[in-house]
């Protein structure tokens, strides 16, 4: 499994407006210079979101986006499965039911299946805000002197 672009921008998006969530709805632009994503490429992620249910939307002067619940209800691993798509290593476990003729005699599948679980139990474990509190908490106390 790898993650692409559209995915790590995807969360940066909702990290930041959860952080910025006291402006109201956010432009863009200010999420775009911030991140140092092009606004192209946010605006189809963030046309994602949007229809995924992660984000609202208000069109105007004030317009941008929010989102759509607070940050401790999104899980990492549902905004990833809607812009990523399946997170099974391999293609005959990206469906509930397993169709490969192969399965029943497969040597390498339980180890297969033991990665994906691996995977999914990590990316659902973790909400938006937990990504917020954990670089935080890794910021700590710096000084130089």
């Amino acid at each position: 499994m790898k993650v692409s672009t559209k995915g790590r921008y995807a969360l940066r998006i909702l990290i930041d407006l959860a952080i910025n969530a006291k402006d109201g709805y956010i432009s863009i632009k200010s999420i775009s210079e911030r991140q140092k994503i092009s606004i192209k490429y946010m605006e189809t992620i963030v046309g994602m979101l949007n229809k995924g249910g992660f984000l609202n939307s208000l069109r105007g002067h004030s317009g941008g986006y929010k989102l759509s619940r607070p940050a401790d209800n999104i899980v990492v691993g549902d905004v990833l499965r809607f812009i990523e798509g399946s997170l099974a290593p391999i293609p005959c476990l990206e469906t509930e039911e397993n169709t490969c003729e192969l399965a029943s005699m497969c040597q390498t599948l339980p180890f297969w299946k033991g990665l994906y679980n691996v995977v999914t139990n990590y990316v659902d474990k973790f909400t938006i805000e937990d990504l917020i509190e954990m670089n935080d908490a890794n910021k700590g106390d710096f000084y130089c002197i």
